[in-house]
């Protein structure tokens, strides 16, 4: 708040009192100056959420927002983004999409290739293995598997399994324990 703008909350003897050189004054002043960089913040507040203009520290953040934080995992708060920071702007700002096409082999699609920055992932469905799923990962987003395998994880239905295959490396993604239906015996 700019000091007049306080000034004028006070009564009327206060605002008599509050003349240049004052002790009122300089008070106001100093309050001016404390609320400066908190109307600094409010005047640009939509930037923060805003997954292109926000500060890069705050982007990791924003992942959780829009449930994507299963990305950025890390054990520590201090270890580095597994993900340059433009790729997570991506992931943010597609975060309604990827949310309404969760569980879809469009939306698993869609999240690898804007997390990893690389298209061409396949995913296929064996008719001789049901509710599987086989995630193969183009060879220019071979080196970024823990990503991948994470975002497998998060985004297959849970009851499905899923395998990701590359042109060396066969990773199995481990399915939920099955709980036994009340008609089958233990």
């Amino acid at each position: 708040m700019r000091r007049a703008a306080i000034e004028r909350l006070l009564p009327a003897a206060y605002q008599r009192a509050a003349g240049p050189g004052s002790v009122l004054g300089a008070l106001l002043d100093v309050m001016e100056a404390l609320h400066a960089p908190d109307e600094a913040v409010l005047a640009d507040v939509d930037a923060l959420f805003a997954p292109y203009r926000t500060r890069d520290g705050f982007v990791a953040y924003l992942t959780r927002w829009v449930a994507m934080d299963h990305v950025i995992a890390a054990p520590r708060a201090d270890a580095p983004l597994p993900l340059p920071v433009g790729r997570l702007r991506d992931l943010v700002a597609h975060g309604a999409l990827l949310a309404r096409w969760r569980g879809t082999p469009y939306g698993m699609r869609t999240a690898l290739e804007l997390a990893t920055g690389v298209s061409g992932f396949l995913l296929e469905e064996p008719a001789d293995q049901p509710f599987h799923v086989v995630v193969r990962v183009p060879p220019a987003a071979a080196d970024q598997l823990a990503v991948i395998t994470r975002i497998v994880e998060a985004e297959k239905p849970a009851a499905v399994t899923a395998e990701i295959v590359t042109a060396e490396i066969v990773i199995a993604v481990p399915s939920p324990p099955s709980v036994p239906s009340p008609e089958e015996p233990s």
